[in-house]
């Protein structure tokens, strides 16, 4: 099994790769559904606090790249109409942070 520095190690070399800063342009057409668990996905692994998450490769990305998903969240529901609703769907859950997929 590997150790959590092991894994830093491969995660850093894959993010080595030459080319793996170049942007690309992904022309995504899906439904305002999929959307919405999209940025309820990126949410919710953005701001996992398990313990059994502390291994995780997230740990290791930089600080940048998280927002940048972050910011690809909120676009997902920006592009689908969905920001309001979003919000909206968050104040029945009861919380300021996203519900779970259960919820939506």
């Amino acid at each position: 099994m590997l150790t959590t520095d092991d894994v830093a190690r491969v995660y850093d070399t894959i993010l080595s790769i030459p080319g793996m800063n170049e942007k690309v342009k992904i022309d995504l057409k899906i439904t305002r559904k999929n959307a919405l668990l999209l940025n309820r996905i990126i949410q919710r692994g953005l701001s996992s606090n398990n313990e059994e998450d502390s291994t995780d490769l997230l740990d290791k990305v930089p600080q940048d790249a998280l927002q940048e998903l972050a910011s690809l969240a909120e676009e997902c529901l920006k592009k689908a109409g969905l920001t309001e609703f979003s919000e909206k769907l968050k104040m029945l859950d009861g919380k300021h942070s996203s519900p779970t997929i259960g919820n939506v």
